[in-house]
């Protein structure tokens, strides 16, 4: 079983960056399916990107090209970097880890994208 926090998280101009990080507690971390979800006000949670054990990654059509997601099996961290910021990127972001035994979400980090 893991425990997530996410953080990292905060107020951007459009076009600015941020990463966002999940540390994972708890154990065999590098097994699971790792993704970030969002959730704007009103709306229904969207899965913005995951990453494999393998490594291997996908992404809402909404970010691509401008987030990557990644992860440091040896830190127990996955990270979400976001690029060309835009107001619609607004929202709270959740860490998610999925394996056929057990998931789990975080807290979530409030990301606002000003315009």
């Amino acid at each position: 079983q893991v425990q997530l926090a996410e953080s990292g998280g905060g107020l951007v101009q459009a076009g600015g960056s941020l990463r966002l990080s999940c540390a994972a507690s708890g154990s065999r971390f590098s097994i699971y399916d790792m993704e970030w979800y969002r959730q704007a006000p009103g709306k229904e949670r969207e899965r913005v990107a995951l990453i494999t054990p393998g490594g291997s990654t996908n992404y809402a059509e909404s970010v691509k090209g401008r987030f990557t997601i990644s992860r440091d099996n040896a830190k127990n961290t996955v990270y979400l970097q976001m690029n060309t910021l835009k107001p619609e990127d607004t929202g709270v972001y959740y860490c998610y880890a999925y394996s056929y035994y057990y998931n789990n979400w975080g807290q979530g980090t409030q990301v606002t994208v000003s315009s």
